[in-house]
């Protein structure tokens, strides 16, 4: 009887630490902006029941992403991206947006780091090793390096299998090793050698969870780590993201690894089967590529060994058509990640705290005769995020300290529907560090018929892997509460006990102030929060310069009785055009021309070509009230703000779009306006803005003698010239193009210069003589004529109703080849 009122108060006083109000006394970061209970239910709905405590081996997606994507696929015909039908280049453009959301995910832009997809990181760290340009040594100078950190994954150290037969030096580091030997050296010691070196290292150990400095990248860069510094060359990082970009963000422009590979469903959950190698651009260069697949050569021949590379760094690298449907998925995980979560940042921290709470309860318990419950494998008593991952390594033990197998624990496990895993986890390197196996002994558990992922989990009463949980951003306090109890429950001697004096020190390491500290530092080190709205130049500014007046309706050209008489702006790309009698010019064009554009759900740019009906909405500037006015048929009218000053900044208004293999940046314009478009187009639709900051140059050879290049949304050049003259040219040739067919369809003039939305149009005196032109005076405004338009697919849609014909373009096609 005594001893059953002991059990009851041992208990209950363990019941009382396994509460939610004690994990809130030790951690304040849980859940995120909206109500997390909510979440779950909504997009987790089928773990009820199931505590998924294995991220780190994949971590889960959401019900919305699926639906999202699936409603995506069942909408837009998405064709292989090597092709350039219209489906085709609907998937180019969304696979190109993605990659840019992948390096605006990790604070870096394409003018620094290019976008490798693979298989997965294994595969990008395999491209690596088959590419990095390793040199045997020679009478000058001495042989490449590859280094790496004991602790990482197995596909780290496979490399060494490709560079075994290259005469290159093989050097494992333990982690202990890279400050301890650090020295100084004379950075103009070894400068004139140019070995090639790789030093490869986790950002964070899949194994325990530990986090390496990130400062190791520049400090090896720099060789003033070992072992860089015992070598002379040029020293080159790849930083293994796999298990690091689940929970944590990664800032490359603060460390900018050469080579940094992951995988993304260990980052959304979905898709499966994909990932990436980032490669910083001043190191493309040096990669050398022995097989070439489809895509990837700018030219060979089929009988003699001559090839010459994609110019891209991309296409050369990827071999064959890429997953591309799996790579628009990311669209929907990026997404769903952000509408979630509200990024990385929150996410490391609500991880971390779960971790740390479950930590300290498991560190802590132990059996009625005091003897500890757990053996941890870590080097830090997880007090801190940027140190500390959401991995939590152990081995249970029994009441004489005696282990208990990993295999009787995860079967155990599963009878409760705990998911965990077991194992060494790819990672031998630190299952021997913690364990304290030494080589022989794996070598003698082979013998012993012990293999990497079999179930024999003791060798002579020894261990030969570990238990491990992990947690991802929709991991509850439930998760925690439920293996606590199973481990209580399960394999605690009884009356269940609690070392109070090591709980007390462990809640006193750490407070989430500390936590909140080191989100502040990111956030510092990150992209800026507010974007400033400054026109590129004020139209005054503009005419002083150009020395002349706003572009005027019925202004004449010098020299010739040419006239223009009508002007066009287009706010929106590919939208109606708004007439004006005149207009002021601004530093890329006439003002507002071209400046937004609508982007479809995946937030590639929406065309005439694509999408017609975007003729049939009606934008118009007004510029003394400084507002954009939408309308459209069935429509209510809104009214868009030209400044967007009072919208509070948002990290996901800032984004990269393409508009015609241009990058450029772009701002969004509010919900208002998305769910306006979204309704009328009938598929999700957003307006987006050119980013004022953001300066788009036009393309090579178009920009000779030109005096000013800089580009809004327009395709190739600041403004577009019809001539009323070629016009009725044409329009008679389609005439009796269809006098002499049974599709009688007559185009007048004015439906044809509709057609070809053009900025400026003017009245000549002869058909095509445009062509011929070099320069021409509006007023007192110079203009250099850039060339031909090539845009013709644009002018088969009729302005006025939406729909799709063949002229004007089959007449101007056999009148240019008649021509020729």
């Amino acid at each position: 009887m005594p001893l059953h009122e002991g059990m009851e108060k041992e208990s209950l006083n363990f019941n009382q630490l396994c509460t939610f109000e004690s994990f809130e006394e030790v951690w304040n970061h849980y859940g995120y902006k909206s109500v997390f209970q909510d979440v779950i239910e909504r997009e987790f709905s089928r773990i009820k029941g199931i505590t998924y405590l294995d991220h780190a081996g994949t971590t889960l997606y959401p019900e919305s992403l699926v639906r999202e994507f699936y409603q995506d696929i069942c909408t837009n015909v998405y064709g292989n991206p090597h092709s350039h039908n219209p489906s085709s280049r609907l998937t180019h453009d969304t696979v190109e947006h993605v990659r840019y959301r992948i390096l605006q995910h990790f604070n870096t832009t394409p003018d620094e780091y290019s976008v490798i997809f693979t298989s997965g990181s294994t595969a990008a760290l395999k491209l690596v090793a088959e590419s990095f340009p390793w040199r045997p040594p020679t009478a000058a100078e001495p042989a490449s390096q590859f280094c790496y950190l004991t602790d990482n994954h197995t596909s780290v150290v496979g490399i060494r299998g490709v560079i075994s037969a290259l005469g290159v030096v093989s050097l494992p580091v333990s982690p202990e090793e890279i400050e301890a030997r650090a020295k100084d050296v004379d950075q103009s010691e070894g400068s004139s050698c140019q070995t090639p070196h790789l030093f490869c290292y986790p950002a964070q150990s899949n194994f325990s969870g530990r986090k390496y400095p990130l400062g190791y990248v520049r400090g090896i860069q720099a060789r003033q780590l070992y072992p860089a510094c015992d070598s002379k060359g040029r020293w080159f990082v790849l930083l293994d993201a796999a298990s690091f970009a689940s929970c944590s963000p990664l800032d490359l422009q603060e460390h900018s690894a050469n080579f940094v590979p992951f995988s993304f469903y260990k980052m959304f959950g979905f898709p499966t089967g994909l990932g990436a190698l980032l490669v910083r651009n001043d190191t493309a260069a040096l990669l050398r590529k022995t097989y070439f697949g489809g895509g990837t050569a700018a030219a060979y021949l089929a009988g003699d060994n001559y090839y010459v590379p994609a110019s891209n760094m991309s296409s050369r690298f990827e071999d064959g058509t890429v997953s591309f449907l799996d790579i628009i998925a990311l669209n929907h995980s990026f997404d769903s990640l952000h509408t979630l979560t509200g990024g990385m940042d929150k996410i490391q921290l609500h991880t971390f705290g779960l971790t740390r709470y479950t930590y300290m309860l498991l560190s802590s318990l132990c059996h009625g005769n005091g003897q500890p419950v757990a053996q941890i494998y870590s080097d830090s008593e997880f007090e801190n995020p940027s140190t500390q991952g959401a991995i939590l390594n152990f081995n249970l033990m029994d009441c004489h300290g005696q282990m208990i197998g990993y295999s009787q624990v995860d079967k155990l496990a599963s009878l409760f529907n705990i998911h965990l895993r077991t194992g060494c986890f790819c990672n031998t390197g630190a299952c021997q560090l913690f364990l304290g196996i030494t080589n022989q002994v794996v070598k003698s558990n082979l013998q012993a018929g012990h293999v990497c992922g079999d179930n024999i989990d003791l060798v002579d009463g020894r261990p030969t892997g570990s238990v491990r949980v992990s947690f991802g951003y929709m991991s509850t306090f439930q998760d925690c509460q439920n293996f606590l109890n199973f481990v209580a429950d399960c394999f605690v001697e009884k009356p269940v006990k609690v070392d109070q004096d090591k709980l007390d020190r462990l809640k006193s390491n750490t407070s989430s102030k500390g936590s909140s500290q080191c989100l502040l530092t990111m956030l510092t080190n990150g992209k800026p929060d507010h974007i400033d709205e400054r026109e590129h130049a004020s139209t005054d500014l503009v005419v002083n310069q150009r020395g002349g007046k706003a572009i005027t309706k019925d202004a004449k050209s010098h020299e010739k009785a040419q006239t223009l008489t009508n002007i066009y702006i287009y706010p929106i790309k590919s939208c109606a055009a708004f007439e004006v009698t005149d207009w002021p010019v601004g530093a890329l064009g006439l003002l507002h021309d071209r400046g937004w554009m609508v982007v479809n759900g995946n937030r590639v740019c929406l065309n005439q070509k694509r999408e017609p009906r975007l003729c049939l909405i009606h934008p118009q500037i007004y510029l003394p009230s400084n507002t954009l006015l939408l309308q459209a048929s069935g429509m209510n009218a809104i009214c868009v703000p030209l400044k967007n000053h009072s919208e509070p900044p948002q990290s996901h208004r800032v984004c990269q779009n393409m508009v015609c293999g241009d990058r450029v940046e772009t701002v969004d314009c509010g919900d208002e306006a998305a769910s306006w478009l979204s309704e009328f187009l009938g598929q999700p639709c957003r307006l987006i803005r050119q980013s004022p900051d953001f300066s788009r140059d036009m393309k090579k050879g178009h920009e000779k003698e030109v005096s000013s290049t800089a580009l809004s949304l327009v395709n190739e050049a600041q403004y577009l010239i019809v001539n009323r003259a070629s016009v009725d040219l044409l329009q008679r040739h389609i005439t009796n193009r269809q006098e002499s067919s049974d599709d009688h369809q007559p185009l007048d003039t004015q439906t044809l210069i509709s057609r070809f939305r053009a900025n400026l149009v003017i009245s000549g005196k002869e058909p095509f003589e445009e062509d011929d032109w070099s320069h021409l005076i509006i007023g007192n405004t110079h203009f250099q004529v850039a060339g031909r338009c090539g845009r013709c697919q644009m002018i088969g849609v009729d302005q006025s109703t939406g729909a799709k014909t063949k002229e004007p373009l089959l007449s101007l096609s056999a009148y240019r080849k008649g021509k020729g």
